[in-house]
Order: C-alpha cells, then structure tokens, then sequence
C-alpha cells in the first residue's frame, strides 16, 4: 500500500509538472507587454483574426466596421447594436481585463447591469481564454500606433488600482 501510495503522488506531481509546461508552452511570453493583450504575437493576432471572423465579424463586421453606422442608438428591438471594434469605435477606451470580462460573460455580467437586454452573447464555453485573448488582440494590432500607446496607458493605470 505504502509503495502503490508513493507512485501514486510520484504520477500525480509528474502530471502536474507537464501540465504546467503545457500552459506555459501555450500562453506566450508577456514580458514586454501591458495588460493581457498581445497585438505584437503574430501567431496569437492570426489565431484571433481566424476566430473573429468565425464568431464575431457577423455583428461587428469582417473589418471591425460594427453592426450599423450609428451605433450609439438603440434598433428597432431596443437592444444596442454592435459597435465598431476599430478606431471609431470605443473598445479602445476599456481596458484589457474590462473586455476580456466582456466577451467571456456578456455586457449584463460584466457590467453587473440590471434590468439590460444585451444582443452580446456570453462566449464563456464557447471560446476558451486564450481564444478570446487572441480575439482582442487581434483587434488591438489593427489600432495606429497612437490608439495602442493611448490604450496601454490606460491598462498600466487599471493595473495599478488592482
């Protein structure tokens, strides 16, 4: 018993040992990064662009256009529309974490909303993490220079109020 016990632990710290290689492998380096976004990892931006167009282009657009022109007013169900994830539009002006929250458990959720309808489905088990972290930044790589200076500032002063 004693030495099927020892095994048993000797398995189970091997499994946790390759399990924590295999997140790391998985998730690049964020050393040179603000917030949880990676708009400067090639293979991460073509993973998120892949699925944007699978899961989000059919309301904000397959170039980041958003639903309808004006997109500040409700439509004819009272629900807003999509907005626009490029630079007209005010993704930008949230922080990393604000729409990673978003797009995992929906506007209402995250925003703790009451009494809101929102067309903005949740994608918690429909996208995993590092699908909705390439998502957005592959929205973020399509922002100048400016726009992306701009949004890590405001990440940097969200992460210091953490």
């Amino acid at each position: 018993m004693n030495r099927n016990f020892r095994f048993t632990l000797f398995a189970l710290l091997c499994a946790a040992i390759v399990a924590a290689a295999v997140s790391f492998w998985l998730l690049p380096s964020r050393a040179d990064t603000v917030g949880i976004l990676l708009p400067d990892n090639g293979e991460f931006v073509s993973i998120g662009k892949r699925v944007y167009r699978e899961s989000c282009a059919s309301c904000h657009g397959v170039n980041l256009e958003g639903q309808v022109a004006d997109w500040r007013s409700p439509g004819a169900d009272g629900k807003m529309p999509a907005p626009p994830h490029d630079e007209t539009g005010h993704t930008w002006h949230h922080p990393d974490q604000v729409l990673f929250n978003i797009t995992k458990l929906g506007v209402v959720k995250a925003a703790n909303l009451k009494n809101y309808e929102s067309a903005m489905p949740a994608y918690e088990g429909v996208l995993s993490d590092k699908e909705i972290i390439a998502v957005l930044s592959y929205i973020k790589s399509t922002w100048s220079e400016e726009t992306r200076a701009s949004h890590d500032e405001m990440n940097k002063s969200y992460q210091a109020k953490e």
